[in-house]
C-alpha cells in the first residue's frame, strides 16, 4: 500500500529534479532488491525500472503500481477481510452505531 501511495503522489509531480529525486527515493525503497520494503514485482517490470531509472518519467513506475494494485486486489485486499482484525473492527463499530 505504502509503495502505491507512493507513486500517487509521485504521478502529481511536476518539477523535472524533484521527480527525479524522488523517483530515486522510490527505488530505494520500495524496487531495490536490498530494500527492506521490497515490493513483489515480476523480472520484466522490475528490468524496465532499471532501464528508465538513468531518466525517470511520471510514467516509470506504472507498470509495477498496476502490478502491485492486481496483488493488492487479488490477494491481500481478501486476505484482510477475513482477518481477525478486519472482523474486531466490525463488531467494534456496529456495537457503536445509534440502534434504529
Amino acid at each position: 500500500m505504502l509503495f502505491w501511495l507512493a507513486c500517487e503522489e509521485f504521478s502529481k509531480e511536476t518539477n523535472k529534479s524533484v521527480i527525479e529525486e524522488k523517483a530515486r527515493l522510490i527505488y530505494e525503497d520500495y524496487i531495490s532488491i536490498l530494500s527492506p520494503k521490497e515490493v513483489s514485482l515480476d523480472s520484466r517490470v522490475r528490468e524496465v525500472i532499471n532501464r528508465n531509472m538513468p531518466e525517470p518519467t511520471l510514467h516509470t513506475f506504472d507498470d509495477a503500481q498496476l502490478q502491485i494494485y492486481t496483488l493488492m486486489q487479488r490477494d491481500s485486499y481478501p486476505r484482510y477481510l477475513n482477518s481477525p482484525a478486519y472482523k474486531n473492527l466490525l463488531n467494534t463499530l456496529s456495537e457503536q452505531s445509534p440502534e434504529s
